[in-house]
């Protein structure tokens, strides 16, 4: 049983497509910090919770996928499966639709159980690709996204104008991975897998674009979880398209 590539796409367009308050361009509150203070304190905060999360994501990803007991259960009872993908769908639309009346520490928590489900559902590419292939694609995602992070936070550029692009490429990637369900067709696949390393890297720069413009027009706390799952999740999601490409299966 492969982990599947949809069962993240959908959260992902859950929170691009979230209305929010995010600004594609400064704005400066009266009174704020600096800009350069408030945009330092906020990315320290989006990614030490980005960090933390995807570290509880490979350590329980890892530690079940090395249980017999837990992927035997997996493997013979479809509906804990269902409900690990409702709960994270749930979790998903809570954190995206009341972030702002949500305190500090309840985002956190649960930004945090979120991650862990999602271990719980990576565990089964330990099943399909050997643990070497993982752990190189994970590197390689590692720097690619880096790269692609660097030149959004970086780039004079306005990059909102690739947004409504990114989000309806994301939206084709979704309705392509249904219908290759039923038509198990290569060059579909061949067309999802790299437009999706594509879009990926594309909104990578852009949601950092977005929080670093964000930062300076101020907001509740909690927000900063919100902006550690954004790019928690365009990391997870490129990471899955490098894995079908690079990845070596057992």
């Amino acid at each position: 049983m492969e982990c599947d590539c949809l069962y993240f796409f959908v959260p992902f367009a859950i929170i691009k497509a979230t209305p929010n308050e995010i600004i594609m361009e400064p704005q400066v509150q009266t009174g704020a910090l600096a800009p350069e203070i408030a945009i330092s304190q906020y990315f320290a905060a989006v990614y030490k919770w980005m960090t933390i999360a995807l570290g509880i994501t490979t350590a329980v990803a890892w530690y079940a996928a090395s249980s017999e007991a837990f992927i035997g259960y997996l493997m013979t009872h479809s509906g804990l499966t269902i409900l690990l993908i409702i709960a994270q769908f749930g979790l998903v639309i809570a954190l995206a639709g009341w972030a702002r009346r949500m305190s500090y520490s309840t985002a956190i928590i649960t930004f945090l159980i979120y991650a862990a489900l999602t271990g719980l559902t990576f565990s089964t590419i330990f099943l399909v690709y050997t643990t070497a292939s993982i752990f190189k694609v994970f590197l390689v995602t590692t720097l690619m996204y880096g790269a692609t992070s660097l030149y959004g936070y970086t780039t004079s550029r306005d990059l909102s104008g690739f947004g409504s692009f990114l989000f309806m490429s994301l939206i084709g990637i979704i309705i392509g991975s249904v219908l290759n369900f039923w038509l198990a067709s290569p060059m579909i696949e061949w067309m999802v897998t790299f437009g999706g390393i594509i879009v990926f890297a594309g909104l990578a720069a852009y949601d950092h674009q977005k929080l670093k413009y964000y930062a300076m027009s101020g907001g509740p706390e909690s927000l900063a979880v919100t902006g550690a799952l954004s790019l928690y999740l365009d990391f997870i999601n490129l990471f899955l398209m490098l894995l079908r490409v690079m990845g070596n299966r057992r």
